[in-house]
């Protein structure tokens, strides 16, 4: 952890609505003072920050007269929609102090899953970034659907940390790291370090977030094992122990990174594209899939669930193995259904001059 920070130059930082409001459920002010100064010390020396923050519903709940999140969807837009504006007002002021500019991105679900909204939404980032700006990203809450969203900003934290290609995820809650159990049960120990999901196994995790948040530990779990998965190292800790954090300092829990990190792409079809169907494929193809490194043949597919068309995401699965990958299918699912099982020459033999794979080794992401 104090390598990948002290060597780390572009991390994401995700602080959530309990590290922001005070009891009485109004922003903490100073917790945004805190974090704007701490922020600009990180980017001397050429470094960057992008800060996902929460915290637009709590802005907003004094001026309609609630002291609690609003259960209904209609509700939570118009708090957030009239708190936003209030949240980075004070996020500017704060950096301002410091002589630092920020920039409000609001992001959907569709600025991650379609592919040139995607690259439009990075290419914005990275040139905030290249003029020293600090990002301030929240999720657009005041158009969004119940069946379209993030749901919380920890996993929006993930996707962004991939989309930019930080070095680092730290992100920040009410308490000070993983514990095997609830805190507050007899035992519940620490986790110092998680080198694989196979160290989340004994860990009992429960509870849904605050009272103006939405994520619970299970969405950050969720959120730091697969910015781990993609190469991205994870501080999980409190907000009070930000500094310790971004000095190297053993707090909280770390995420171990994978070795490698795949392209931005192949995240893209891992992790932020909309799967639009199934292809299920056959044992053979689960090992050239994984172990051979193949791109998939029609050979390999046994049957096709969904309607999509080629160009689209799908999920590729075995039914003895569940998700296998997820793919970029070079052709529609009735074409697919057509090819199923068939090798080259029979392929060829129907009319098929030159096919090519059902989803070539390029536009593969590997899952298991």
């Amino acid at each position: 952890m104090r390598q990948a920070l002290a060597g780390a130059r572009r991390i994401v930082v995700k602080i959530g609505s309990s590290s922001l409001t005070r009891e009485d459920g109004g922003l903490d002010l100073n917790r945004i003072d805190v974090v704007a100064r701490l922020a600009a010390q990180w980017q001397s020396g050429g470094r960057e920050m992008v800060i996902v923050s929460s915290g637009a519903v709590a802005a907003g709940l004094g001026s309609l007269g609630l002291d609690a999140r609003p259960k209904d969807l209609a509700t939570v837009q118009a708090v957030a929609a009239m708190g936003q504006g209030v949240l980075v007002a004070h996020w500017s002021q704060a950096f301002q102090a410091h002589h630092r500019h920020v920039a409000q991105v609001l992001l959907t679900t569709e600025d991650v899953m379609r592919r040139e909204h995607y690259t439009n939404a990075r290419s914005a980032l990275e040139k905030l970034l290249s003029h020293a700006v600090v990002p301030i990203i929240n999720e657009n809450d005041a158009v969004t659907t119940p069946k379209v969203r993030f749901g919380d900003n920890d996993r929006l934290a993930a996707y962004v940390a991939q989309m930019v290609a930080a070095d680092v995820l730290v992100l920040l809650t009410d308490v000070d790291g993983l514990y095997t159990a609830p805190p507050s049960h007899p035992g519940a120990t620490l986790v110092r370090t998680v080198s694989a999901t196979d160290d989340l196994h004994s860990v009992l995790v429960t509870g849904a977030g605050s009272k103006v948040g939405s994520g619970g530990m299970v969405t950050k779990m969720q959120a730091a094992t697969m910015a781990a998965g993609s190469g991205i190292g994870v501080v999980l800790t409190s907000a009070p122990q930000l500094a310790g954090a971004l000095a190297g300092a053993e707090v909280g829990t770390w995420f171990e990174p994978s070795s490698a990190r795949p392209a931005s792409r192949t995240l893209w079809i891992a992790h932020a594209a909309q799967s639009m169907g199934e292809v299920v494929v056959d044992r053979g193809a689960v090992h050239a899939l994984t172990v051979g490194k193949k791109s998939l043949l029609a050979a390999g597919v046994r049957e096709v669930s969904g309607s999509f068309e080629a160009g689209d995401v799908v999920d590729v699965v075995h039914p003895g193995s569940g998700l296998v990958a997820r793919g970029v299918c070079a052709y529609d699912s009735d074409t697919v259904a057509a090819m199923a099982g068939l090798g080259r020459a029979d392929l060829e033999s129907q009319g098929w001059q030159h096919p090519r794979p059902v989803i070539h080794r390029d536009d593969l992401a590997i899952l298991v």
